[in-house]
This record gives C-alpha cells, sequence and structure tokens, in this order.
C-alpha cells in the first residue's frame, strides 16, 4: 500500500468548516473556491499503486519522495524494505569522496630511483609508484615517459619496479560475474585505462588477425600481459585462465564475424601498467628492463609526477559515465585518508558505512562495495533519501549529478520538471535516485528501488552478460521510475 502525505491539504480540510456561518437556503455563490486548472490534472492521475501494477515488474519495489530542503515527506511505498542499489551507490561514494579527500585534491603517480643519475643513467632501481589514479591512461603514461627523458635520464643499472601498494589488490570488484566483463576488472594502486585491455579481431583469409593492446586517442601499445587464441567451438564465447600470471583468453570462432572489438579485464594492473610504460618510455630512448611487482612503501627519490584532475572533476566522470574502476578506487582511497587501512574492498565498503551512517543518518544502510555492482549491498529508500536532504540540493554532490530528460506520457512532453539523479542497473535490479526541480521551483529529493531477486538469482553465470528477459524488465522498471516523478510533478509542483 502506498502511502501519500500532504500537510498542507490536512491543514486545509481542519479548517474548511470553520467560522461559517449557518444558511437556511442555499447560497447564491459557493462558499468554495472554484476549482483551479491544476486541480483536474491532479485529480486525472492514476495513483501510484495504478502505476506500480501497470508496470507489472514482480519482486519487490520501495519508494520515498520528500521535500529536499524541509524534509517533509510526501509520499512513501515500503521505505525502509532494503534493496540493492545498483549504481546508485555511486552517488554515496562520490560524497564520501569529495568529504574525505576534499574537491580539489589530485592523485598522484610517480617515478621515483633508488640512486643518482650519472651520464643519463639511473644508479640503482626505477619505480612506478601509483596514488590510486582511477583515470591514469596510456596518454599520461606517454606524458611520464617524456618527463622522465626531459631529466635525462637514458637508463637504469637495477630493475624496473612497479608499486600499487597504495590500495590493497583486489582480484574482482564482484566474483559472481563473468570473468570476461569489462566493467569488473582487478583494483590496485597503479591502475590504467580502467584496468582494461583493447582486443581487436579482423577477419584475414580463413582466419583472423588479433590485437590486444592499451589503446588511448592517439596510441596504441601492444601488450603481452594479456593474450588471445581463437578456438574451434560455437560456446562459451570466452575463457579465461591465469597462465602464470598471463591473462589468456580464448575466443569462440563462430562469435567474431567480420571483425569488431571489445575491451576485457585486466587481472595484474600493476604489471599491465609497467609492461606499457616499457613501450612507451622506449619510444623516448629510455631503455628499461621488464617490470616486477614490488610490495610495501616504496623508497627512493622522486623524479618526475604525474597528477589526475581534480577529485571533483573525477567523481561528476564517474556519476556520468558510471565506470565501476573509478568508483572503488576512489571509495577505498577515501577510506585510506581516514585511517581505516582496509584489507580488502569489502573493508573498505564497511568503513564508507559506517561514514554514511554518522555523516549522512542513515540507519540500514550496508555496503558490499564502492560501485554497487554488487547485489549484497542494501540500501532502504528512506536512507537514500535522508542522505540527499543532509548532502542537500546545494551541495558538493548535486550539480555533479547527471541530468536526466523527464520521460512520461502521464504529462504532454515528458514534464516540465528537472531531473538531477543517479541510475543503477544490474540483472532484474532498477534504482533511480537524486533531486527533481518541479515547475514551481520546489526541489524535491526521491529514491526509487525495485528488484526482482528470484529471477536475478535464477540466472546461470555464463549468462549474466545478457540474460534473457532483463532488458525488457529494465525498461518497464524505468518506465514507471519516470511516471512517479511526473506524478509528484503534477501533485507537488502546481
Amino acid at each position: 500500500m502506498t502511502i501519500s502525505f500532504s500537510r498542507r491539504a490536512f491543514l486545509a480540510g481542519l479548517g474548511a468548516g470553520a467560522g461559517l456561518p449557518a444558511f437556511a437556503n442555499a447560497p447564491v455563490t459557493s462558499l468554495f473556491p472554484a476549482p483551479k486548472p491544476g486541480d483536474y490534472a491532479k485529480n486525472g492521475l492514476p495513483s501510484a499503486d495504478a502505476l506500480m501494477a501497470d508496470a507489472g515488474l514482480g519482486g519487490k519495489l520501495g519508494f520515498m519522495v520528500a521535500d529536499a530542503r524541509s524534509g517533509e515527506v510526501l509520499e512513501v511505498h515500503n521505505p525502509v524494505l532494503p534493496l540493492p542499489p545498483a549504481s546508485v551507490a555511486k552517488a554515496i561514494t562520490g560524497a564520501y569522496a569529495l568529504s574525505t579527500l576534499g574537491g580539489t585534491h589530485r592523485f598522484q603517480t610517480r617515478l621515483m630511483a633508488t640512486g643518482a643519475v650519472q651520464s643519463g643513467v639511473i644508479q640503482g632501481d626505477l619505480i612506478l609508484v601509483g596514488g590510486a589514479d582511477p583515470t591514469l591512461d596510456t596518454d599520461a603514461l606517454s606524458q611520464l615517459a617524456k618527463d622522465l627523458r626531459a631529466k635525462g635520464v637514458t637508463g637504469i643499472t637495477g630493475k624496473f619496479h612497479v608499486n600499487g601498494a597504495y590500495l590493497p589488490y583486489q582480484r574482482v570488484i564482484d566474483p559472481g560475474q563473468p570473468d570476461h566483463l569489462g566493467y569488473n576488472p582487478s583494483i590496485s594502486g597503479l591502475n590504467l585505462n580502467f584496468n582494461r585491455v583493447h582486443f581487436e579481431w579482423k577477419r584475414e583469409g580463413q582466419g583472423w588477425n588479433v590485437a590486444m593492446d592499451a589503446r588511448s586517442e592517439t596510441l596504441r601499445p601492444a601488450v603481452k600481459v594479456a593474450r588471445m587464441e581463437v578456438v574451434d567451438r560455437k560456446s562459451p564465447i570466452f575463457t579465461y585462465k591465469d597462465a602464470a600470471g598471463v591473462d589468456s583468453w580464448t575466443v569462440a570462432r563462430a562469435a567474431l564475424g567480420k571483425g569488431g572489438s571489445r575491451w576485457l579485464p585486466v587481472r595484474r594492473p600493476d604489471i599491465y601498467a609497467g609492461e606499457v610504460f616499457q613501450v612507451l618510455a622506449r619510444g623516448q630512448g629510455v631503455k628499461l628492463p621488464r617490470p616486477l611487482a614490488q610490495d610495501g612503501a616504496p623508497i627512493g627519490e622522486v623524479l618526475v609526477t604525474y597528477s589526475s584532475a581534480q577529485v571533483t572533476e573525477i567523481v561528476q566522470g564517474m556519476l556520468k559515465y558510471s565506470t565501476n574502476l573509478t568508483a572503488e578506487v576512489v571509495g577505498m582511497a577515501a577510506s585510506v585518508d581516514v585511517g581505516g587501512t582496509p584489507e580488502d574492498l569489502a573493508g573498505s565498503a564497511a568503513i564508507m558505512s559506517d561514514w554514511a551512517k554518522q555523516a549522512l543518518g542513515t540507519r540500514r544502510l550496508k555496503f558490499a562495495d564502492h560501485s554497487g555492482l554488487s547485489d549484497q549491498s542494501i540500501v532502504t529508500a528512506r536512507d537514500m533519501v535522508k542522505a540527499l536532504i543532509t548532502l542537500g540540493p546545494d551541495g558538493d554532490l548535486a550539480p555533479l549529478l547527471k541530468t536526466i530528460p523527464p520521460k512520461s506520457e502521464l504529462v504532454p512532453g515528458g514534464g516540465s520538471h528537472t531531473i538531477r539523479a543517479k541510475t543503477g542497473t544490474l540483472n532484474f535490479v532498477s534504482s533511480l535516485a537524486g533531486y527533481v526541480t518541479l515547475p514551481n521551483g520546489r526541489e524535491l529529493a526521491f529514491a526509487i528501488f525495485t528488484a526482482d531477486m528470484e529471477r536475478r538469482e535464477a540466472i546461470q553465470k555464463a549468462f549474466r552478460e545478457r540474460p534473457q528477459g532483463a532488458r525488457g524488465w529494465s525498461r518497464r522498471s524505468r518506465r514507471l521510475q519516470h511516471d512517479l516523478i511526473a506524478r509528484w510533478s503534477v501533485l507537488f509542483g502546481t
């Protein structure tokens, strides 16, 4: 059952009969005001229960909408029902990073030397040190190589180390996902290209020419840390195994067609970054041996530093493109910054959950990661709306949320309200939370969570990339979300 609250209507109802004169005959004019044009629109709206029934989602649903400034609750349905937030979790992660690291913080990737530079040669080791930059790409490594050469360096006498110990290594974000999904990569303190390698294939005669590279807008350095073999089978499309530290993939010949490309996850991001840097450095005339992983805090003199964009810009990109790697890295970096020293991703997520309870006033919120990729994270609509009200429509997070065009057949053109929110989608899980500015300028905070966990849990792991029925289910859920918002726009925006 859905409960609607309208304090204005309630108070008006209490005073409707107070102080009115008694009339023996019918008055010439009505004692009550004529209906306003907006009232007709309100009376013609379907109820929230009718909208939910029409969506036919099955599973469970919870939502809550409130005035973003006063906190007045306007309408709810199962507001304390815990459900997976999917990528809506990134909104909390963004707030966590902005509050803990600060919006002006920049992540630094450094080149350190254990010895002096003599005649262009480092008398010792060179260390590529990750500083938890989630946006480090091949172009950034190219700039590091150029800056190193500008220091006069042409080689080293020792070893070339890569150090990603700033963050605890995580092999995957969610072990329940298929191996080949690029949005489920490994996590390290040293990351490159969102820890993905580019796989491209082109038909040549009776076979295919395949390439694995770390491409950017201008560069395509080949890599050895990942390799691909085309095999004669129909399914599965991909297989993966760790071959002594090398990501060894096979792909089904029947799935290739004439050509194409896709990004695959990398399981040794530190070695991946080191291998790419070695190639780029060679192009600048700096000879380096193969990279070796290094644990613990690096020791040496800093020769070159590359700084990322500010956290504010990184969080905005994360919210816009919903990049899982960015969310996990900035979330873990924030946990390190508060002194939590998490042992793993789950430990860092627990630290963020505690922060949300203390800083945002949440009660039942519990995260398993920072991106929402795991369905083991749970959030209630009440907690999400409470967090959004605490953060405020004028706070640091709100302007970084993506503006989403209204889409609803309930009102002409989808509606004249403005939505700033974060979407979230997993198989048979769909969510939307953020702020909506109504036509009259009133600002609301809302959260809508939908999930059919029985259908989700019935999907075999090999079919979790595009399971049957999931796309249509998500489409109906998104339509419901926009219909609810359009309904609120009419109810509370006139």
